[in-house]
This record gives C-alpha cells, structure tokens and sequence, in this order.
C-alpha cells in the first residue's frame, strides 16, 4: 500500500496556450465523462477525458486551487499529474 504522508502530487494544468498553474498538491478532484474521480498519492496510473466543469486541486495546506477545463483529459503517473484542456482558466471559490 502506498504511503500517502510520503510526498506530495506534482500537479500541472495546460491549456492550448499556455501553462495555467503548476504546484505541488495532497488531492486532486475532476469530473470525468464517466465520474467524478478523486486522486491521492499512490493512486494507480489513470489516463481520463474531462468532462466541463471544475477540476479542484487541494495543497497541503489545505488552500484549493480551482481551474475550470473544458475539452481534454487528465494523465496520472508516478504521482505526476497533467491537466491538459483546450480552455482551461483559474476561477475563484
């Protein structure tokens, strides 16, 4: 089993233009086309199509980054992950 207190993700959000946020992160949160999905460390590798909506990025401190995506998908590996959306922006709470 994987040891979620070992690290944190590394997480980055990309739209067709340009990087939009990158960081380190505990949770990651998207909605997917089948669902929403939840992502921790040690969460086996995933490859997804977004859905529209609001993909919630939760730091170590508990603050949540939040981007709204629109047409792309998420890839998770090796605690990695990549939001890549051909419109993606921060939005606030």
């Amino acid at each position: 089993m994987a040891d979620l207190e070992a690290g944190p993700l590394k997480v980055s959000v990309v739209s067709a233009d340009q990087e939009i946020w990158s960081g380190s992160a505990k949770q990651i949160v998207a909605r997917t086309l089948i669902g929403e999905i939840g992502i921790l460390r040690g969460h086996e590798p995933v490859l997804a199509i977004l859905a529209a909506g609001v993909v919630r990025i939760t730091l170590a401190d508990g603050t949540v980054v939040r981007a709204n995506a629109e047409d792309g998908f998420l890839s998770f590996d090796h605690d990695i992950a990549t939001i890549v959306a051909r419109n993606a922006e921060l939005v606030d709470a």
